[in-house]
Order: C-alpha cells, then structure tokens, then sequence
C-alpha cells in the first residue's frame, strides 16, 4: 500500500509481455491486494516473485452474466439460496459479446460450476478469455 507499486507491478509484467485481462485492488492501513487475471499466470506469478512482489495464486470462475437490468441478481438469488459463499468478484471487459462477465472466487468452486450448468448459466472457460 505504497505510492508507486501499483505502477511497478504493471510494468513489470508489461515489460515481461504478460496481458491483464482484468484486476481489482483493495487496500488496508498495513498493504494493498492487488487481484490480477492474466492471460499467462505461471509466467506472471514468477516473473512478480523474481521482483521481490509477494504472490498467491487463486482459483476463480468466470461467468458470463446477461447484460441487462437484474442480470447479476439472477445469478446471486440462487447462489445464496445454495448457500454458495463468494469470498471475491470483481468484473471483466471484454469487446465484442454480448454479456457481462464476472469474476468469482468462491468457497466451494465444484458446487458453483454444478450450480451455473444446473441453471443453463456459462461458466466462460480460459480459451475464451485469451489466457493459458
């Protein structure tokens, strides 16, 4: 949480030809988090370790959400309802479709995939995405 890492992480991994597909920050008094999806994770994870940034890797689902009015409140009614905690989302742009996409990462990723193909919602795969 300093002046000038946000800029520094970025242009490490700019200058190492990774692509930021989304990211979000949150902050607290003590540190930054910085949340990335790229489209080379393993590169981006150790080209940031080997510049002394402190990684870890997660797991999250990607959702294409219907871009209309209670879109994203059709997709959380029956996650609540299946008591599928979200610990994080955040949103991806992407051109040219004609969804939302929204970034997830849950307690229980097994049960959220059930949960989306069980109410014909699309779980938006890497190859999609750009990312290995």
């Amino acid at each position: 949480n300093r002046s000038g890492k946000l800029a520094a992480s970025l242009s490490v991994l700019r200058d190492s030809g990774i692509d930021v597909r989304a990211l979000t920050i949150a902050d607290t008094p003590d540190f930054g988090i910085l949340r990335l999806l790229v489209d080379d994770a393993a590169k981006a994870e150790q080209v940031l370790v080997d510049n002394n940034f402190i990684v870890q890797s997660t797991d999250v689902v990607v959702v294409a959400v219907p871009d209309e009015k209670g879109g994203l409140a059709a997709l959380l009614e029956p996650m609540a309802e299946a008591g599928v905690n979200i610990e994080y989302m955040y949103s991806l742009i992407s051109r040219g479709v004609a969804d939302a996409y929204m970034v997830f990462r849950v307690t229980d990723n097994a049960a959220f995939l059930a949960l989306l193909a069980e109410k014909g919602l699309k779980h938006v795969g890497p190859a999609e995405l750009g990312l290995k």
